[in-house]
């Protein structure tokens, strides 16, 4: 057991020695998945990937999905929790269940010896999960210490506020956990009715990599699918508005400094000017220390310990987003830098220099992203969840080489206007103009 378990470790930090070669793969069922081959070591990772995940709770079930995804693993057909779980570690093997707005992702982890075993398992996870009532109680309790922690939180009060001013009414603009009132409701048909909204094979995209072929991966996919309907009982989600405007929102917190959170509208991976702006976004506050606001913020003011940017590229939703967090007494002069900043890359755009830099760190980290046959399985689920073509490992760096620095200007100019930003303070700021504070969920 021990072996077994010190191989699978290994394994999964195995680093593929050849090229990222792709196979497209269709089960004798009809189940289509990428594969990765390589039978260096004998271990294979599996990532499946669920459309739509939480995004699909049934109204007034807010929290349903997010619940019933904690519960899979928690006893399947003729095994209870304890039971399941002792069998998961007999065979060295890991499943794991995570679930977004966007997708429902399970992920299993397995020597080649024992993969069958494995893929069993969770075959019986996904089409006769148990519920029992010991097992939703104590996973309901989990979820209702975490609301309970995030309406303590500053962090996570900013960030719920943000998303209900972005989203209003799509799931999106609100927390994938539910609230307290609907998650103590939610009973075990609701959990089924959940599962049935989401886990169908008409939902599913599949990343595998590892020591299995493509025959083998097809008659495996059928195994661990064929237990689920052929399609969901829910639409998938409609696509969401931005709704946010420009300003600053203060939610009142008992602290000395202030959580700073901030966005603006942003834009999907299949933009023409997708990459342009990703370039953009390292070089104003991706990039860590070498970024702008990094520069100007931290380095010559001393206002925060850390501020950064990010592209949030969700399927259905996107913004330009950010944060920090730094002393009440100079928050208002760090919102004012940061609208400067805003402004300054959409008026002058970026030197030869700074482009040069950035696309040397983006293309040179990207292919360390490929570091083991689990990351390489999730990446070639993601890929398909999202909509890219199956040669775009080969394609990205390519990419990223071509942005111009005026296709960053006009990225730029497009999407950077600091009139359009919203900021959501935690804290008692000064310096800065409100709108009236936010009330809490």
């Amino acid at each position: 057991m021990i072996r077994a378990a010190i191989a699978l470790f290994l394994a999964v930090l195995a680093v593929p020695a050849h090229a990222i070669d792709i196979q497209q793969v269709t089960s004798p069922k009809g189940v289509e998945a990428w594969l990765v081959e390589d039978h260096s070591i004998p271990f294979v990772a599996l990532k499946l990937d669920f459309k739509g995940g939480a995004s699909l709770d049934a109204p007034g079930k807010r929290g349903a999905i997010n619940l019933m995804t904690a519960t899979l693993e928690e006893g399947a057909g003729k095994l209870d929790a304890t039971e399941y779980a002792q069998a998961l570690e007999d065979l060295g093997a890991r499943l794991n269940f995570d679930v977004s707005d966007d997708s429902l992702g399970i992920s299993m982890q397995a020597l080649t010896e024992n993969r069958d075993e494995a893929a069993g398992l969770l075959a019986q996870a996904l089409a006769q999960p148990r519920f029992d009532d010991s097992a939703v109680e104590r996973v309901r309790a989990q979820v209702q210490a975490i609301i309970r922690s995030e309406a303590s939180d500053p962090q996570s009060i900013a960030a719920k506020e943000m998303a209900r001013q972005a989203w209003g009414d799509h799931p999106y603009g609100s927390s994938i956990n539910g609230t307290p009132d609907s998650v103590a409701a939610l009973t075990r048909k609701d959990l089924v009715t959940a599962k049935n909204r989401v886990l169908a094979r008409d939902r599913v995209v599949v990343g595998a990599a590892g020591d299995i072929t493509p025959e083998e991966l097809g008659l495996m996919l059928d195994k661990i699918l064929g237990g689920l309907p052929e399609k969901g009982t829910a639409p998938l989600p409609e696509r969401a508005e931005l709704q946010l405007t420009g300003g600053v929102t203060v939610i009142d917190w008992d602290s000395p400094q202030t959580i700073v959170s901030f966005a603006g509208p942003g834009l999907p991976i299949d933009d023409p000017d997708y990459f342009a702006a990703y370039v953009a976004n390292h070089i104003l506050g991706g990039g860590g220390f070498s970024s702008r606001l990094m520069e100007e913020i931290r380095e010559k003011r001393g206002l925060t310990y850390g501020v950064g940017t990010g592209l949030a590229t969700g399927i259905y939703g996107q913004t330009w987003r950010g944060g920090m967090a730094g002393s009440n007494a100079t928050t208002g002069q760090a919102i004012d830098l940061i609208r400067a900043e805003w402004d300054r890359m959409r008026q002058e755009g970026v030197s030869e220099q700074e482009l040069a830099d950035a696309k040397t760190y983006l293309t040179g980290e990207y292919p360390l992203r490929f570091d083991g046959n689990g990351k390489i399985a999730s990446i070639l689920s993601g890929m398909q969840l999202i909509g890219l073509p199956i040669d775009y490992i080969d394609t990205r760096n390519a990419r990223v080489e071509a942005v111009t620095a005026d296709d960053v200007k006009r990225v730029s100019q497009r999407l950077l206007k600091s009139d359009e930003l919203r900021f959501v303070l935690v804290g008692r700021p000064e310096g800065v103009q409100t709108e009236g504070d936010a009330g809490q969920d």
